[in-house]
Order: C-alpha cells, then sequence, then structure tokens
C-alpha cells in the first residue's frame, strides 16, 4: 500500500514531464511556421515599399529578432526533454542552426557597416554606417590608385582594383582590394562597392563585426561536418529509410513508346540567300559582340532567334539568314519571319498570324505604326511594343552595318577597338588601312551580285587575315572558336526538350495504368529507355562542356545556364537511382524535357557573355550546382507524390506502392534538404567575401530559406505525426514544391531582386 503514492507521484511527475514537452513541441514548430509565414508577406510587402522598409520593419524588427531567439532556444530545450540529445549528430546539426542563429544576432546588434568614398591621395580617417551615423577608423586609410582591367580585346569589365594604403600609428600597410578580395585590418573588412566615372576615385564597403563573422563561420563548419556525418551514422533515420522493407516488397515497370512527328515543308517562294557553304564562310569571321570576340556565327544565331524564335528559318543556316538581310534586304524586308506578341500589337501591324514583315511595321499614311504603343500605358501592351520595336531596330543596325563590328584597329598605345563598316574611323587610321574598311564590304556586295562566290570567298579570307594581323594577340584560340561554332551547330535542346517531356508524360501516364505488373516484365524496354535517358545525358555534357569552353567559366551563370546544369542533374539522378527506383526513368525525361523547356522558353536567345566580376568566384559554381541538384531531387518527390495520389484514387489495393512512394521521397527529401541548406549557406559565404554581409534579405534569399523551412518539416516525422501517413505526406510534397517554384521562377519574374538574373 505504501508504493501506491510513489506510483501515482511519478506517473503525475511523468505526465507532467509529457505535457511540457508537448508545450515546447507546439512552441517551437509554431514560431518557425510563424517565421515561415512572416517571411512570406515581408517578400509581397517589399515589393509594395521597397527593400529599406521591410529591413527595417520586418527583418530588422525587434518582434523578429525575439521570435527568432525563441525558435533556437526553444529547438535546444525540446530536444533535451524529447531525448534526441542522445543521439550526437542529430543533437550537433540542430546546435548548428543555433550557432548561426547566434552569430546573426551578434552581427545585428554589435557589428557595424556603412561606406566611405575615398579619391587619389586623400587621407580618410572617417566613414558612415547604414544608419547615417559617422563613425571613426583607428586608422588612416588612403586610395594610391584604382585600376579597371577588362577582358582582352573587349571593354567587357573583368575587375576593379583598389590600391589601398593604411596608416596606423608607426605601421603603414598597402593592400588590394578588388572583386572577391577583400582588405582586412584590426577587423576592419572593406570590400570594393563602386568608383568614380573618372577613375580617381572609389567607393568601399566597409564592415566592422569582430565577433559575429566567427561564430556563424563555426556554425556553418558544424553544420557541414553534421550533415556529412548524418548520411554515414549507421543509426540515423536516413540510413533506416534505406533498409526499409517497402523497398523489397514493390517493383514497377515502365513502359517505352516512341511517336513519330511529321514535318511540312513550305511551298512559298524562298528569298535570295547566299549558298550555304559561302555564307558559312561569313560564320567563321571574329566580331566584337556582345562584349566579348566570337565567330560571327554567334550573332546570326542570335539574331536569327530572336527575329523568329528559332535559329534556323524555312530550311535556311542562321549565317544564310544573317547575310540574306544584309546584301538581300529588298528581298528580305518582304519576308513575314518577325515573330510578334500580343493581339493588339498584331492588330496595329495589321497582320493575322504571329508573323511581321519589315514592310507592315510602317506605312506611307500612318507613319511608324507602334509609336503609339510605346507610349501607351497598358503594361502588357507597352511590355509586347518594345519587344517588336527592338526585333524593328536589331534588322535596321545590320542592314545599316551597325552590328557587324568586325574590322579590329589597333592604336599607337597598342589598345584594339572593335569597328563596323558604318562607324567613323579614328583620324589617325592610315589611308590604305582606312580604304580596306570601306571598301571591302561593297566588294563583296558586287560580287555577290554577279554570283562569283570564289571571289567572295577569297576577300572574306582576306578580311579574316586582316583580323588576325590587326588584333592577333587579343583574338580568342583557334580551338576555342572552333568549339563555339561546334556549340552553335550542335544545339538541340528545343526539339530535345519537347521529345523528353512527351516520352516523360507517357511513360508516366502507362506506369499509372500498368503499376500492377509483375516484376521481370519489360525488362529490355526498361533497358532501351535507360539508354534513351544515358544518350540525352551525353548530349547535355557535350553541350556543357562546349559552353564552358567556349565563355571560360563554368556556365552557371545565368537562367539558361542553371535550367540547363538542372536538366543534366535530373538524368543523372534519374540514371543512378532506376535499379531501386525504376519510376525514375520517366520521372528523368518529365523533369529533363521541363527544365530544357524553361530554359528556352526563359531566354530565347541564351547568349555567351563575359563573367560580371562578382561572379568569378569558385564558391559561384559550389553554391549553384548543390541548389540544382537539390531542386531536381525535390522535384522527384513531388512527380513521386502525383503518383502516390493517383494510384491511391485509382487503384483499389495501393498501399503498398503509396507507403514504397513515400519511403523513396523520404530518402531523396535528406540529401535535398541538407544541399539546400548547403547551397544557402555557401551563397553566404560567397555574399560576405564579395560585399561584406552574408545575408541581405534579397527576396531570392528569404524564399530559398523558406523552402528550407517549409521541406525541413517533412524530416521531422517523429514529432510530427501527420508526415507519418502516406497521403498527407505526399499532399505535402506536391504542394511545398510551389516554393520551389517561386523561389526559381516567382522571384525573377515578380519580386525582382540581385539574384533576379539567374
Amino acid at each position: 500500500m505504501e508504493s501506491v503514492p510513489y506510483l501515482c507521484g511519478n506517473r503525475l511527475y511523468f505526465v507532467s514531464i509529457m505535457k511540457k514537452t508537448k508545450l515546447l513541441k507546439y512552441i517551437t514548430f509554431g514560431s518557425a511556421a510563424l517565421i515561415t509565414v512572416v517571411l512570406m508577406i515581408a517578400t509581397i510587402i517589399e515589393k509594395f515599399y521597397g527593400s529599406s522598409y521591410v529591413r527595417e520593419y520586418i527583418y530588422g524588427a525587434r518582434p523578429m529578432i525575439i521570435l527568432w531567439l525563441l525558435l533556437a532556444h526553444c529547438t535546444v530545450f525540446y530536444m533535451v526533454r524529447s531525448g534526441v540529445h542522445k543521439r550526437f549528430v542529430t543533437f550537433m546539426l540542430h546546435i548548428s542552426f543555433a550557432v548561426i542563429l547566434f552569430g546573426a544576432y551578434v552581427t545585428w546588434k554589435w557589428g557595424v557597416q556603412g561606406k566611405v568614398h575615398l579619391r587619389e591621395g586623400e587621407e580618410v580617417q572617417c566613414f558612415v554606417a547604414t544608419n547615417g551615423e559617422e563613425c571613426r577608423f583607428p586608422f588612416v586609410i588612403t586610395l594610391r590608385d584604382f585600376e579597371l582591367q577588362y577582358y582582352d580585346g573587349t571593354f567587357a569589365p573583368m575587375d576593379y582594383i583598389s590600391n589601398i594604403e593604411i596608416v596606423d600609428g608607426e605601421e603603414r600597410i598597402k593592400g588590394k582590394v578588388s572583386m572577391n578580395n577583400i582588405l582586412s585590418h584590426r577587423n576592419y573588412r572593406l570590400y570594393q562597392a563602386g568608383y568614380d566615372r573618372d577613375g580617381k576615385g572609389v567607393t568601399l564597403a566597409i564592415s566592422h563585426d569582430p565577433y559575429g563573422i566567427g561564430i556563424t563561420y563555426t556554425g556553418y563548419a558544424l553544420l557541414l561536418f553534421s550533415m556529412l556525418a548524418f548520411f554515414v551514422e549507421p543509426k540515423s533515420r536516413f540510413r533506416a529509410l534505406l533498409r526499409h522493407p517497402a523497398l523489397k516488397k514493390v517493383a514497377t515497370v515502365a513502359l517505352f513508346i516512341v511517336g513519330s512527328v511529321s514535318a511540312l515543308s513550305a511551298a512559298e517562294k524562298m528569298p535570295q540567300t547566299l549558298p550555304r557553304e559561302v555564307a558559312a564562310e561569313f560564320g567563321k569571321l571574329h566580331i566584337y559582340y556582345n562584349d566579348r570576340i566570337c565567330p560571327l556565327q554567334t550573332l546570326a544565331k542570335d539574331f536569327t532567334t530572336k527575329l523568329y524564335g528559332k535559329p534556323t528559318y524555312r530550311g535556311l543556316s542562321a549565317e544564310q539568314v544573317l547575310t540574306g538581310w544584309f546584301f538581300f534586304y529588298d528581298d528580305w524586308k518582304r519576308e513575314p519571319m518577325i515573330k510578334i506578341k500580343g493581339g493588339e500589337i498584331k492588330r496595329l501591324l495589321d497582320i493575322d498570324g504571329n508573323y511581321a514583315r519589315l514592310t507592315d511595321f510602317a506605312s506611307s499614311t500612318d507613319g511608324y505604326k507602334l509609336a503609339s504603343a510605346l507610349r501607351g500605358e497598358g503594361v502588357e501592351n507597352r511590355r509586347n511594343a518594345e519587344s517588336a520595336n527592338e526585333k524593328f531596330n536589331l534588322v535596321s543596325m545590320l542592314c545599316m552595318g551597325h552590328l557587324l563590328k568586325i574590322y579590329p584597329y589597333r592604336n599607337s598605345e597598342g589598345v584594339v577597338t572593335w569597328y563596323s563598316l558604318a562607324d567613323k574611323l579614328p583620324a589617325e587610321v592610315p589611308y590604305e588601312q582606312w580604304l580596306f574598311i570601306g571598301r571591302s564590304m561593297n566588294l563583296v556586295a558586287e560580287r555577290i551580285m554577279t554570283k562569283k562566290y570564289d571571289e567572295v570567298v577569297s576577300i572574306v579570307d582576306k578580311i579574316g587575315n586582316y583580323q588576325v594581323k590587326e588584333a592577333g594577340d587579343n583574338l580568342p584560340p583557334s580551338w576555342r572558336m572552333r568549339a563555339e561554332q561546334i556549340y552553335n551547330r550542335a544545339n538541340l535542346n528545343r526539339p530535345l526538350a519537347m521529345a523528353c517531356m512527351t516520352l516523360g508524360i507517357l511513360f508516366f501516364l502507362i506506369f499509372c495504368l500498368s503499376s500492377s505488373l509483375r516484376k521481370g516484365e519489360g525488362k529490355w524496354l526498361n533497358t532501351l529507355l535507360a539508354a534513351g535517358l544515358g544518350v540525352v545525358l551525353l548530349y547535355l555534357t557535350l553541350q556543357i562542356a562546349l559552353r564552358w569552353i567556349v565563355s571560360d567559366h563554368i556556365p552557371l551563370s545565368n537562367g539558361f545556364e542553371t535550367m540547363q546544369f538542372m536538366s543534366w542533374c535530373s538524368a543523372l539522378i534519374a540514371l543512378c537511382a532506376m535499379r531501386k527506383f525504376r519510376m525514375a526513368l520517366p520521372f528523368g525525361y518529365l523533369l529533363c524535357g521541363f527544365t530544357l523547356l524553361v530554359a528556352m522558353m526563359g531566354e530565347a536567345s541564351p547568349r555567351i557573355t563575359q563573367l560580371m566580376p562578382v561572379l568569378q568566384s569558385p564558391l559561384l559554381s559550389i553554391h549553384v550546382v548543390v541548389i540544382m541538384i537539390a531542386y531536381s531531387l525535390l522535384a522527384f518527390a513531388m512527380l513521386n507524390g502525383v503518383t502516390a495520389l493517383i494510384l491511391h484514387y485509382t487503384k483499389r489495393d495501393s498501399k503498398a506502392e503509396v507507403e514504397y512512394l513515400q519511403v523513396v521521397s523520404n530518402i531523396m527529401l535528406y540529401p535535398a534538404v541538407f544541399l539546400l541548406a548547403m547551397g544557402i549557406f555557401v551563397g553566404a559565404v560567397w555574399a560576405n567575401i564579395s560585399w561584406g554581409r552574408y545575408w541581405g534579405w534579397d527576396p531570392k534569399e528569404v524564399w530559398a530559406l523558406i523552402t528550407m523551412l517549409v521541406y525541413s518539416a517533412a524530416l521531422h516525422a517523429s514529432s510530427l505525426s501527420w508526415f507519418r501517413r502516406p497521403i498527407f505526406f505526399h499532399t505535402f510534397t506536391i504542394i511545398a514544391f510551389l516554393t520551389v517554384l517561386i523561389t526559381y521562377f516567382g522571384v525573377n519574374f515578380l519580386l525582382g531582386g540581385m539574384h533576379s538574373y539567374a
């Protein structure tokens, strides 16, 4: 009898602990959810009130800081209460986020950021902080000189270099500040932020954060170590999922179906143009285009794609189209090949289809037909009018010769400048050289009119020899020129995208209808399907490699390149996962086609450009690669969810398949969320090196964080029982993918920000 009160008391104590643990759980996950919602709302408010407003009244406001601190403290207490602290790796993984948040708090509380303007030879000891206050350096800083470096043979900036001298008592320190290269002294970090037009002054960003950066970087290092250890820890949930019995019970088969597409040839009269092989000789010439030196073939391809929406026209090569417009203008101005968007613009130009002639843009009575639309107030109407007007001006610039900057001239100082036949040449150009530049293209036109194509090729060769003689050391290597020509000719992204999308949808639908087929049936078809995806992967590898060679940097600097890389990731992941997850093959085709299609839609003319100075960092490649892999894995999980819901609502006995797909998605989510976290924090380190702050609350930064927070909820199934229910879990993966779409596309097209180029 004496033991009863003891047992009752023990039970009461146990219930009290359970209640406290439950309360901590609600506060922890509730605060995380509240932070996520606030971040979403803040990005929308920023669109209307500006960045400074949301930074002051939302991101940097005391209630938001308290909310972050509440999340960090409750997370630690909840892990201790629930026994997670006994699992060292998992505990340290969560602790690393608490350390990162603490570092951010120290930076917010005691860090100082600002800017200082320097003129050559001027001694400065004060800078202006972001709050407007004037602060003093504990030393004197002087700008010795500023240097603007260009890519060879171009006027595209490669780097901005400020040579600085710091006088600290008896000590004199000489250093250099450039993009991705900071100068640090006594915990003051100097970054390149801008320069004066005359090149005699610069603006440097200042960051004084002696403790916050170190704490934050410690958190990053701890996070990386914990994530790597998590995947090799025998008792982690990820390793348990790999041993899940559902992976051995269910097998699926995807069938291979090939569709045929027929093409119709146009019976209309073709415009005059040069023979393909003669036009190709023009394509081999060097040209100064888009702030770099490249084959004229590249301009021809961009020109044709810009006007027509495709790199070829009615079977004619891009070089034939470009030279056709230039040498047979009267014929081509009546050719309906200028793609027009918007019904109102089509009405103004008085055209029935989607393509206009150059002659449609003006009339003797109405003048330039787009003039009223360009002045209009309708945003969509004006955007379409500006697009059509840009194409009209592009044709005008070509036909007048302004686009064809194919004549280099080296002045007495050794600086090479490229001119077109329409440009005014410097007075010091020798008469023979002036005559060659002014007359060579006229001679070409005369030989074309008499169809003496051998002489045309001979004159083009002379222009090429002139280019080598005048700008030889500034020209790209011949192997790089050949690589670019191969890249231009081998660009099959559009038909490949359509083929992959079509096959992926077919495979996906057939799988859903034939999920009850026995294991082993159609094995040879799966092999054929995998071989086809392997060919796609090889093609994308070649495309990325060629673009890398041509641009001389890893091709991950714009939307087209990142989407192409995500397509490559999708194909690779599908091939790697096909043995344990055969549905990966149709998913691979579907994602590969979708991302390629988005790449082509997002940038009708994917130009290769010189890399901006701030992007010349190896951290850029790591940042983009890991995030694109994460997005690919999340896309696979989303398609898994769609498949599971279709099976659930169309098949009676689908419990095993739905459970199997849940296990597969969970296996994908762990590396996806971890890679996303790694990508975010690598980007933060890159930003700190380049701009002096590792987090700037840019909309894309915020939405990447939102995506990580949303998906991380699914990794806490032990605490959130909803995620143990297969149908809820699959529905979540579908809805959660909206955050990925907003992060990549919504920010670019709606919210803007520094990352909108990618």
